[in-house]
């Protein structure tokens, strides 16, 4: 069962050790990266407001994304939870100067450092699984829509509640037990959980079916996407 009362969610650290080797910026090099990249940047075209809005990357990883939109002309501030992500994101934005993000710091989805308003639009890429716990997200979501002006953009991604499924199916994971008990508890109530912290099978997430995160992210004052 998902937590209620209080955060059952991966502490800071958590989430820093498992990013720690690089493994997200690695990530993006794949050819799954990459078709990702492609597929979450065709979205942003189509929901995001033009440029020159200002958008917030809440849980921007090493940047890849950010930096991206500062090319299309949008002025970008990038928070993560992750030393590594945000000394990353430095280096990206160094590396293209014409383009730069305007800010880059360490933040928590929770507690947002900016006004109250000042925003065309919110991105929450990371944070809506990485916290595993209900009220820890509903936080997050509110902190995101503090933040948005009237009428301004909020876009999220939650990874699917058959996600291990499909994922085990494609690369043979399934004929492991281990992975058969971590299916079997994603199916059930979401919560994803990796004891042995097998490489290949994810951190301790939240896997939403369609219909949660829709009843979570609920009326918004803004667009949500």
């Amino acid at each position: 069962m998902d937590t209620v009362g209080r955060s059952n969610s991966p502490t800071p650290e958590e989430v820093g050790l498992h990013y720690a080797s690089g493994y997200e910026a690695r990530r993006h090099e794949t050819g799954g990266g990459k078709l990702d990249a492609a597929r979450t940047q065709e979205l942003m075209r189509r929901f995001l407001p033009s440029p020159p809005a200002l958008v917030r990357d809440v849980g921007g990883g090493p940047g890849g994304h950010p930096c991206w939109l500062a090319r299309e002309g949008y002025e970008v501030h990038l928070v993560d939870l992750v030393p590594l992500h945000v000394e990353l994101a430095r280096r990206a934005s160094e590396d293209q100067p014409n383009h730069p993000l305007a800010s880059i710091a360490a933040a928590d989805a929770r507690t947002l450092p900016w006004n109250e308003g000042t925003s065309d639009a919110v991105l929450l890429f990371g944070p809506l699984y990485h916290l595993t716990a209900r009220t820890d997200r509903l936080v997050a979501l509110r902190e995101a829509r503090r933040v948005l002006r009237n009428g301004g953009i909020l876009l999220g991604v939650g990874i699917s509640r058959f996600a291990s499924v499909l994922d085990g199916l494609f690369r043979g994971f399934l004929d492991d037990p281990e992975f058969q008990r971590i299916v079997e508890g994603d199916l059930q109530n979401g919560q994803h959980r990796n004891p042995n912290q097998h490489s290949n099978y994810f951190m301790d997430t939240f896997f939403h079916h369609p219909d949660e995160l829709r009843t979570e992210v609920g009326p918004s004052s803004g667009k949500v996407a």
